[in-house]
């Protein structure tokens, strides 16, 4: 066993009751309210990497949420890697639906139960660990390293492209790590070629100025709430294909490799509803479920209100409507021009008799690392030493918008090395994360460095 190993087993207790610690920091990025608890989050990053021994450790101010950095630069001719990840968490909403209190970590079977355990906070924390680790018993690490920890990851990292955009040489590196991520299954592990992007357009339909008596105005004026719906529902066709013009122009299309690979890995129809619990798969056709969520877009309405929301019946025709939609991207959409054409194709739509008024939110571009990528086969020995088998190639349906921005202004490609897995109820009422993946991780970033330092 490795000195650094070793080093893991005897702190094992320490380090997970300071996972707890972190945990207990309600770091919400999304609620305004809880902008210092993002802030003390930062600062607890911040003495935590000097305790490790890291150095040139400070938070950048990014006019939102802050970014950590921290470097160790000793090791003359290896590659230098970034380590990302990020400390801010979802919120917590419905509070009901929580068996312990979301702020509170439980370690219940083997799993530390919290908001944040798996997403991002348990992943983040193991690569710090195994640093010290190697730094208090042999004194140096085997390449160099920097770190990019970010509190704003969950709400589409608004400042951080500016921010890597500013300070391109102190982030300059080989190649990055993202700890935010997840391996195949507890038993098979999987590397991650792809994430999707984002853009999202907001929609507030406005008829009359104020709520009015249905009986009296019902059928003379338009009521925005039917409006609301028209829209919506033009945007797919009853089979789930999307209807704006020109949505799928620019999508870049699966190879007969790329669909092979894919059709490799096994997909139960049943074991994958049992989380959602719905009653059937449902898409886009001609497409299978994997390449429906990981290389194909999307376009989901994600909230919809107007009206009277109350108990029992109020007979108002309704002032307002309003409605969120998001649209998941995949090589090579640009979150811009999609926002353009779905706001285009709401326009076209909209029946007479309101106002239409739409607003941008932010945007993220998608993400595809080239499969022969050198950061991406030493990745992938170490997982198949690690697990004894081979990773499965897979992509995430989900957005890291950091992977992105590194390749645009570092030109850096990212390999992500997290060991959440999807099971965990990320983003839902009692997140949790595993212990095992904990030291897994540990174990798994311990070899890592060594061999990513062995190639020179």
């Amino acid at each position: 066993m490795a000195a650094w190993e070793t080093y893991l087993h005897k702190n094992k207790e320490r380090f997970i009751n300071e996972l707890l610690d972190f945990l207990r920091i309600p770091s919400i990025s999304a609620l305004p309210a809880h902008a210092a608890e993002v802030q003390r989050a930062a600062q607890w990053v911040e003495k935590r990497m000097k305790d490790a021994g890291v150095e040139s450790v400070r938070i950048l101010p990014t006019g939102g949420h802050p970014v950590v950095y921290g470097e160790w630069l000793h090791a003359p001719g290896k590659p230098t890697v970034l380590i990302y990840g990020h400390f801010d968490t979802q919120p917590v909403d419905p509070l009901n639906l929580w068996d312990s209190p979301p702020f509170e970590p439980v370690i219940k079977d083997g799993r530390i139960y919290a908001r944040g355990a798996s997403d991002n906070k348990g992943n983040l924390f193991i690569p710090l660990t195994v640093v010290e680790a190697m730094l208090k018993t042999v004194g140096k690490l085997p390449l160099n390293l920097k770190f990019l920890f970010e509190g704003q990851e969950e709400i589409g990292s608004p400042q951080l492209q500016h921010l890597i955009a500013a300070h391109k040489d102190l982030f300059s590196c080989d190649m990055v790590f993202s700890a935010d991520g997840g391996q195949w299954s507890e038993d098979h592990p999987g590397l991650v070629l792809g994430t999707r992007g984002l853009s999202a357009v907001f929609i507030d339909i406005q008829g009359p100025d104020h709520d009015l008596h249905s009986g009296t105005y019902g059928g003379a004026v338009a009521n925005p709430i039917h409006a609301l719906v028209q829209i919506l529902d033009s945007l797919h066709d009853r089979e789930g294909r999307i209807m704006v013009e020109g949505f799928y122009d620019k999508v870049r299309r699966l190879t007969a490799e790329e669909k092979a690979e894919m059709a490799e890995i096994p997909f139960q129809e049943a074991e994958f509803l049992r989380e959602p619990g719905s009653v059937s798969v449902f898409g886009e056709p001609g497409f299978n479920t994997y390449e429906r969520t990981w290389a194909r877009p999307t376009l989901e309405i994600n909230g919809i209100w107007g009206g009277f929301q109350g108990e029992g019946l109020k007979t108002v025709l309704p002032s307002t409507a309003h409605a969120k939609i998001s649209c998941r991207l995949v090589a090579d959409q640009d979150p811009a021009q999609i926002a353009d054409l779905v706001v285009k194709h709401i326009h076209k739509v909209a029946p007479p008799g309101v106002k239409v008024t739409i607003d941008k939110g932010g945007g993220s571009f998608p993400y595809l690392i080239p499969p022969d990528h050198r950061g991406l086969g030493i990745a992938a020995l170490v997982l198949k030493d690690l697990y004894g088998k081979e990773p499965y190639k897979i992509r995430s349906g989900g957005t890291i918008p950091a992977n992105a921005m590194f390749l645009e202004h570092l030109k850096a490609y990212t390999v992500v090395f997290g060991f959440g897995l999807e099971d965990e109820r990320l983003h839902s009422p009692n997140e949790f994360f595993r212990l095992s993946s904990f030291e897994r991780g540990q174990k798994a970033y311990g070899i890592l460095l060594e061999r990513l330092g062995a190639t020179g």
